[in-house]
């Protein structure tokens, strides 16, 4: 069973016990986090939701807080004397998904708008149409 999920704005397909790294969140290691922002899920049948499914969330723990690799950023204008070093690491968590689900799955769908009939009160406009001008 997988789902897909949106995690700091960012959508990863997780499965249950995989370990993954996300943009730096909030909270201690060892915290529960939770995620209700579920797109698709696949226990069986698929199911994929408007743009999310109700009553389903994916929980997770955190793991650690880590860095990323080094990036180096390095400027220069030739003949400029001009030369600028820069070093940047991404934050980032490491997470471990405990569970997937947690209710029942039923797509969020959007009811569709119901027009009110038009009655003795109300006046009901006609569109204008648009005439064409002749030319001479």
């Amino acid at each position: 069973m997988y789902a897909i999920v949106e995690i700091a704005g960012l959508q990863y397909k997780v499965e249950q016990d995989q370990q993954l790294y996300v943009n730096r969140l909030q909270g201690d290691a060892g915290a529960e986090v939770s995620f209700d922002r579920v797109l698709l899920t696949d226990n069986g049948s698929v199911q994929v939701g408007a743009p999310v499914i109700d009553g389903v969330s994916v929980v997770a723990k955190i793991v650690e807080h880590v860095k990323g690799d080094k990036v180096i950023v390095f400027k220069k204008k030739r003949r400029k004397g001009y030369k600028k070093k820069n070093g940047h690491r991404q934050q980032f968590t490491k997470i471990e998904i405990v569970s997937i689900g947690g209710g029942k799955a039923k797509a969020a769908k959007k009811e569709p708008k119901v027009k009110e009939e038009a009655t003795a009160d109300t006046e009901v406009k006609e569109p204008k149409k648009a005439t064409k001008k002749k030319e001479d």
